[in-house]
């Protein structure tokens, strides 16, 4: 492929195109998620103000607070004694090169496709869906979880996958989602092994943080609404599609649970069809991960990496060339691409208003239906789904 030749200096001209758009455009990128994390770490100086604090310098009509588990405010205690234009362009190329780094080890785990040049050129191209884009917007650092897990699920040490998972899952509860693939795989090592490292993070910020850490994890965890709007159409997660429908918060009503439901019955359906972790590591990694973006109470749009892996297994991996995978993975590139939910943010009245018209409450459910139309693929076209099956080998002479 010509394409291959020139894969670097594409990657460089898309690097250059972001970090352009990024100075020179105005407000091209805010990185308010980034002054939150820096500026909740600093208030770790003055004991007892870490979930007092709010960062509303480019966000005044939304006061920004520190959302995140104690032991976050612990890691980026360091970043912060540093200028923030330092921290904010080191931190641009970081995203570059974890989102290389999901890349490079979602073609090792694939294994095929494993060309390097490949590899740059998805780089390049992961640069712009609406998952990075947002990323990188709002200096976030899902890209970088995102690596850990799926390093975590590559590696067979059970020490480093725990190590990972534990760790992740204490900067941010999210990646937690992924035990149930370490749980599905009979992992047991590692399962027990993050469980300790998470716990070890809570036990350590409680010692360091003090009656914040005891603030966070009993009167703060699970209080949705406090870290963002709801209803906004960026938030691509069950009890966001439904309390648009709704028009109100609809919290884990009746049908958001059963949404929640039917997701779980086609992702295990999913998983059964691919072989689970024993058939595709990472057709079964992304399938957890789906699942867990559809259940959690707030999906932002940037919150979705694993859209980027979802597409290149549907294009390269195991399933390539059922009917539907090609559709599947270039609908979900052009979807990503276009932003669809930044689209339709233009015509929401403003983010904190959860009631809109029929068309658009609707419209707001893109992600969950094209992931419902996904795992439901996956569930009756993968190799243990009855359906199809694999061509018996000959045996070895």
């Amino acid at each position: 492929m010509r394409l291959y030749r020139y894969a670097w200096l594409l990657l460089a001209l898309s690097v250059a195109a972001r970090l352009a758009f990024s100075y020179l455009v105005p407000n091209g990128t805010n990185l308010v998620d980034l002054h939150v994390y820096l500026g909740g770490a600093a208030s770790l100086d003055h004991p007892g103000t870490l979930y007092q604090y709010t960062y509303g310098d480019k966000t005044p009509d939304f006061l920004l607070p520190f959302t995140y588990p104690p032991f976050a405010a612990m890691v980026f205690y360091p970043l912060q004694l540093l200028p923030f234009d330092l921290v904010a362009f080191f931190w641009q190329i970081g995203i570059i090169v974890a989102l290389y780094g999901v890349v490079r080890i979602s073609q090792r785990m694939l294994g095929r496709y494993t060309d390097r040049r490949l590899a740059l050129l998805w780089t390049a191209v992961g640069i712009w869906i609406e998952p990075l884009r947002g990323t990188f917007d709002y200096g976030q650092i899902n890209v970088i979880l995102t690596l850990a897990v799926i390093y975590a699920v590559y590696s067979n040490r059970w020490w480093v996958s725990g190590l990972l998972v534990g760790l992740a899952a204490g900067v941010k509860l999210i990646p937690a989602v992924s035990g149930l693939y370490f749980v599905g795989a009979r992992r047991w090592a590692t399962v027990v092994f993050s469980a300790v490292v998470f716990f070890g993070t809570v036990v350590l910020s409680l010692v360091v943080v003090g009656d914040q850490a005891r603030y966070y994890f009993t009167d703060l965890l699970g209080d949705a609404r406090r870290v963002g709007p709801i209803g906004t159409v960026f938030n691509q997660s069950w009890r966001g599609g439904i309390s648009r429908i709704l028009g109100h918060d609809a919290g884990y009503g009746p049908a958001v649970l059963i949404g929640i439901a039917v997701t779980a019955v086609l992702a295990l359906l999913a998983w059964r069809a691919i072989g689970g972790s024993d058939g595709d590591r990472l057709g079964a990694i992304i399938i957890v991960s789906l699942f867990g973006l559809l259940l959690s109470p707030i999906s932002w749009t940037h919150h979705w990496v694993w859209l980027l892996p979802l597409i290149m297994w549907l294009l390269h991996g195991s399933l390539r060339d059922r009917r539907g995978a090609q559709i599947l993975g270039w609908g979900w590139l052009g979807l990503t691409l276009i932003g669809v939910p930044w689209l339709l943010s233009f015509a929401q009245p403003t983010i904190w208003e959860i009631s809109r018209p029929w068309y658009l409450a609707w419209a707001g459910l893109i992600y969950i239906v094209a992931t419902l139309a996904t795992l439901g693929w996956i569930a009756t076209t993968g190799p243990g789904s009855g359906r199809f099956r694999l061509p018996s080998r000959r045996p070895s002479r």
